[in-house]
């Protein structure tokens, strides 16, 4: 059984006992989805303090039904939009490393807890969730997926997947050239 970083396994699953909205991926990582009305958490600024959100990666930023930027925020939590299109067109894995390195930083701070969330909190943010893991937690594309899927459904579209199996191979072919990558 393998042992993740603190970020992935760093206690159980507070949200499985209904403790908080969203899908836990690890205590301080939250997938927010439409079922458990992920966007209105992400713009309920009493909501986010009180499940203890200090960072908010949007992957629907500027996209409709979607608000949020820094100023909205203030200084509750440290903000993270992007503008993405879930469609078989969009190249997300422009924003696989700055997603990922987000969500590392802000695991790395004292008592951090990221929230990410996009429209339906299935395909977009889901994708840049796989991302991290990934690349931060060394995780192979298969074991991400299973890790994720355990805890919650995903459905991230045909293009996105492909995108991170291209993702995975690159992982894959650096580690085997430099193993401490």
């Amino acid at each position: 059984h393998p042992t993740y970083p603190r970020e992935v396994n760093d206690g159980e699953d507070r949200c499985s006992a209904g403790e908080s909205e969203g899908h836990g991926i690890s205590v301080s990582l939250l997938l927010a989805s439409e079922e458990d009305s992920g966007r209105a958490i992400a713009q309920n600024r009493g909501a986010l303090k009180k499940l203890g959100i200090t960072h908010i990666l949007n992957a629907a930023h500027f996209k409709q039904g979607s608000i949020g930027d820094q100023d909205y925020y203030g200084n509750t939590c440290v903000y993270c939009g992007f503008p993405t299109e879930d469609s078989s067109h969009f190249d997300l894995s422009q924003y696989f490393k700055p997603a990922a390195d987000f969500i590392h930083k802000a695991l790395k701070t004292k008592d951090g807890k990221v929230l990410v969330h996009c429209i339906m909190g299935i395909s977009r943010s889901a994708t840049l969730v796989l991302a991290f893991l990934m690349m931060h937690c060394r995780l192979p594309l298969r074991t991400a997926l299973k890790h994720v899927t355990q805890r919650r459904a995903i459905y991230p579209n045909r293009h996105f997947l492909s995108l991170l199996l291209t993702l995975d191979t690159q992982l894959t072919r650096k580690r085997r050239l430099c193993p401490l990558l």
